[in-house]
């Protein structure tokens, strides 16, 4: 008596040492953030996100529509949101029964002198053919609940890549308006630059004309056009720019140089960069799509701890066969070929020596880690956002004062040639004058495009006006 109690007591404590690993509780909180960003205008702001783009743009707008039409890195996230689709309809069907069907024909030869006196009369055939027809099928119940887990971890990994292929086309787009916006820049620069070099000419040709009546020396004449020849160097200089912009829109839409360059060659309004519009932290929990990708991530690592913890019960499967054997193909549909056979099995862990736990601890430790990268994605877009935010207010600064810089050189160049025009100044303070007004409309331009600039940055950073439902 005292063996089987022993052995049922081996079995119960067996049984209690590979489910005896529960899950452990890991608390996954919302990150609290502020209630308002630092450098935020005010709530009655009106300006729409979608104001920050270039959208008046056509060279955006073209190239944009082409990027999202054919635009390789949008076609791999497609592709990944396929996969993870496909993922969640085979976790969902493991939880449905499994029926296959089978045909065979099988022919066995035996020795019929290992069946004696039978065998050598004739009793027992040498040779025998078989032939079967089945249908099977197996379901497993789910009772604890591990494949419905399963399921669920892959249903979340749709929205997780859902949320990533959100993320990769607000990076084109962001990608692409930022380099229509420098390319517009560009253009503002060879403007200043060409409006630089018809003044130093012009001068020139005063300097020319003094010098020919003898009032004044042909050295004067000479720096001016040293100055005219600097503007050129300078727009020479704007190429180099332009090719390598090309060359990104090139990679940024999958079109070739011809059709970008025929998209920029477009008129487009003057920068005129919109206010920045109002709001709030803690909408970066539903706008940002790196946010909602790592929440999706997160409730995929939960639903994955939790079906490693029911790996620790026994599994319940029920399977039937029905079939047909016979051993003449004419007998093959009579009523005695039939055959079936029905199962219920149970199985679990029995001696795992740790391995349930293993896979328990390390579930768990993969949804602490996706935990972490969660606050990381929080904390990274209110980072994304507050330098956005200030990012517009410094370059909105910079432009102001580029502007009153370029007008009031313009200005003062204009009033030493007027007085030089008049005899009351010298070449030097004209040339001077000149020379600090270089550049200034090239500067104002550039710092006009650091103002649109900025404003993609935050559009960008504030989820791009688009919520990952959307």
């Amino acid at each position: 008596m005292r063996r089987p109690l022993f052995s049922t007591s081996l079995l119960a404590l067996t049984l209690a040492a590979c489910s005896a690993n529960p899950a452990p509780e890991i608390a996954t909180p919302t990150p609290e953030l502020p209630n308002a960003f630092f450098f935020a205008p005010d709530a009655a702001a009106q300006t729409s996100l979608a104001a920050l783009m270039p959208a008046n743009d056509p060279a955006y707008r073209a190239l944009s529509n082409a990027a999202i039409a054919g635009a390789p890195s949008l076609a791999e996230a497609a592709a990944r949101i396929d996969a993870a689709r496909a993922g969640a309809r085979g976790a969902g069907a493991a939880r449905l029964p499994n029926i296959t069907a089978d045909g065979n024909v099988r022919q066995n030869r035996i020795n019929t002198a290992q069946f004696g006196q039978a065998g050598q009369q004739g009793f027992v055939p040498a040779e025998q053919t078989f032939y079967g027809a089945n249908i099977t099928a197996s379901w497993d119940p789910d009772i604890f609940g591990q494949l419905k887990a399963q399921e669920r971890a892959a249903i979340a990994r749709i929205d997780a890549a859902s949320a990533q292929a959100q993320g990769v086309r607000l990076a084109l787009l962001a990608e692409i308006a930022a380099s229509v916006t420098d390319w517009r820049v560009i253009e503002a620069r060879a403007a200043a630059i060409k409006d630089d070099a018809s003044a130093a000419q012009a001068l020139a040709g005063l300097a020319k004309v003094r010098e020919d009546a003898g009032i004044a020396p042909g050295f004067d004449r000479v720096r001016a056009e040293a100055t005219a020849s600097s503007s050129q160097v300078r727009l020479a200089a704007l190429e180099s720019e332009r090719a390598r912009l090309i060359g990104r829109l090139v990679t940024l839409t999958a079109q070739d140089a011809a059709t970008v360059r025929a998209a920029l060659a477009q008129a487009a309004p003057e920068l005129a960069p919109a206010a920045a519009p109002a709001s709030l932290p803690s909408e970066l929990l539903a706008n940002r799509p790196d946010v909602a990708a790592a929440a999706a991530n997160l409730a995929a690592s939960d639903a994955d701890l939790a079906a490693a913890a029911r790996a620790r019960f026994p599994r319940i499967t029920l399977s039937g066969v029905i079939g047909l054997l016979a051993f003449d193909p004419e007998d093959f549909f009579d009523t005695d070929s039939i055959v079936g056979t029905f199962t219920a099995a149970v199985a679990g862990p029995l001696l795992c020596f740790g391995r349930v736990g293993a896979q328990i601890d390390g579930a768990a430790a993969d949804k602490r880690a996706a935990f972490a990268a969660y606050r990381g994605a929080v904390f990274t877009a209110l980072g994304d956002a507050e330098a956005g935010y200030g990012l517009v207010t410094a370059a909105d600064n910079e432009a102001r004062l580029s502007v009153e810089e370029r007008d009031l050189l313009a200005r003062a160049a204009g009033l030493a040639e007027t007085r030089y025009r008049a005899g009351l100044a010298s070449f030097l303070e004209v040339l001077e004058a000149r020379r600090a007004a270089d550049a200034s409309g090239e500067r104002a331009a550039a710092a006009l495009g650091r103002a649109a600039r900025a404003r993609i940055v935050l559009w960008q950073a504030l989820g791009g006006g688009v919520s990952s439902a959307q």
